[in-house]
């Protein structure tokens, strides 16, 4: 198992500028960093490979940005521009040296609301289409896509484990895993640990996160129940911090951090993984 931080708790858009963080990730003892990619030409896939190898990190995932124009079960315009982007992350990924895209690669981030269950399942087969192509892409570069559940806040699509193993099986592709991240889950989920075992070796990657978004560790979350889930599973991929402060403003205003939930980003970054490291290693 390998411990890993998502960029957005320091910068985002994510540029060559940012690989600077790496030298710090690697000093906190983070074995893998996890890059939130916003536009795939802000990057030099051959500039960040340079960089981890000097920092002496990895980077475990790209982070899908499921953004305004990227929704497979939006408008045409919409799917396409979804399957262009989440195909360039593939790229992406292959060129840095990872075999993970990871995040909620059906839809758009913040569509929610209330819809007819015609209208659902009409949408769902749009997914379910347009999951197919993109992971014939991806088995094709030797990359897993990553599914991620969200809460009912963020989307009105995919909540659950239950409703995510559906569509892996609808889709039918070797290159679809589950993407399971604990704050989504503490809402959405009745026993986290339950949720884990029921994915079981379809689980890709895993998000560790506070239930207030805060640092792991810190908070109500049954940190015991996941850690034996997850060796009942036999899971040993990364486990990535995903926290968010308001120190990045977008980000902030995205996740709404409207207060201070910790006393530094540091904190979350550095007792998280102390945390993390001896509870589930």
């Amino acid at each position: 198992m390998k411990f890993g931080i998502n960029t957005f708790l320091y910068t985002f858009p994510f540029t060559n500028q940012s690989t600077k963080l790496f030298k710090k990730f690697k000093k906190w003892g983070f074995d893998a960093v996890e890059i939130a990619v916003d536009e795939p030409a802000n990057i030099d896939p051959a500039h960040i490979k340079r960089e981890l190898e000097k920092a002496g990190i990895e980077c475990c995932s790209l982070c899908a940005c499921m953004g305004p124009g990227r929704d497979f079960r939006g408008s045409e315009a919409d799917q396409q521009g979804a399957m262009t982007y989440l195909k360039a992350l593939v790229d992406q990924a292959v060129a840095i040296g990872t075999n993970r895209v990871i995040g909620p690669v059906y839809s758009v981030v913040g569509r929610t609301g209330p819809f007819e269950q015609a209208e659902y399942k009409a949408q769902w087969q749009l997914v379910v289409k347009n999951l197919k192509e993109l992971c014939r892409y991806a088995q094709s570069k030797g990359v897993m896509i990553c599914m991620e559940p969200l809460n009912r806040f963020e989307t009105n699509f995919i909540n659950t484990v239950d409703q995510a193993l559906k569509m892996v099986k609808a889709v039918g592709s070797p290159a679809l895993k589950l993407h399971l991240d604990t704050f989504h889950m503490n809402i959405e989920e009745k026993f986290q640990g339950q949720a884990i075992r029921k994915a079981g070796a379809l689980l890709g990657h895993v998000h560790a996160c506070g239930s207030d978004r805060g640092t792991p560790g810190n908070d109500h979350i049954d940190w015991q129940d996941i850690a034996k889930a997850l060796k009942a599973v036999k899971y040993d991929g990364p486990v990535v911090i995903e926290s968010f402060t308001q120190d990045v403003k977008i980000i902030a205003a995205a996740a709404a951090i409207w207060r201070k939930i910790e006393p530094s980003r540091e904190e979350i970054a550095i007792k998280g993984l102390q945390f993390l490291k001896k509870t589930l290693k």
